[in-house]
């Protein structure tokens, strides 16, 4: 598995259609041990840009743009290997809530979505759909879960 995801960008060139960049994506950060984050692509305005994009440091917490979306390949290890050591019925150490309305797709491995009330087991193939709320991410088996995510600015906040 290539920790770091190829990015295709097409384009117009001499007014046709042509791939403008094709290579690994550069902003990409290893937040914590086998915690990879890569920054896809990101939109700075609604209706979208279809000029390139501005790049926005890759902090971890997404920097969503006001009125714009966020794109992000996220690989996630095993709790374990992030020295997590989760008890049921007490706050998840990593929970937290993004000011966006979040569209997560499972590509590989599995995690636990956990919300304040319960949680659940996604599988690859899984669709999440974040609504701004406190939550968290808890891998715990023995390989790394890889999400791919679509942040966009929302309004009434949380």
């Amino acid at each position: 598995m290539n920790k770091i995801p190829r990015r295709i960008v097409t384009g117009i060139k001499d007014g046709k259609s042509a791939i403008v960049e094709d290579g690994l994506v550069k902003n990409t950060v290893e937040h914590l041990p086998g915690l990879i984050i890569s920054d896809i692509w990101n939109t700075q305005q609604m209706p979208a840009s279809l000029n390139f994009e501005t790049i926005i440091p890759n902090t971890g917490f997404p920097q969503t743009p006001s009125n714009g979306t966020y794109f992000r390949y996220v690989i996630i290890p095993p709790d374990k290997d992030l020295g997590i050591d989760f008890k049921a019925g007490q706050p998840h150490p990593m929970m937290h809530q993004t000011p966006t309305l979040d569209y997560i797709v499972i590509l590989s491995g599995e995690l636990y979505l956990i919300m304040e009330e319960e949680e659940t087991l996604l599988k690859p193939g899984d669709i999440v759909i974040q609504r701004g709320t406190n939550h968290a991410w808890s891998n715990r088996s023995d390989e790394p879960c890889i999400q791919l995510a679509v942040l966009i600015d929302a309004e009434g906040k949380n």
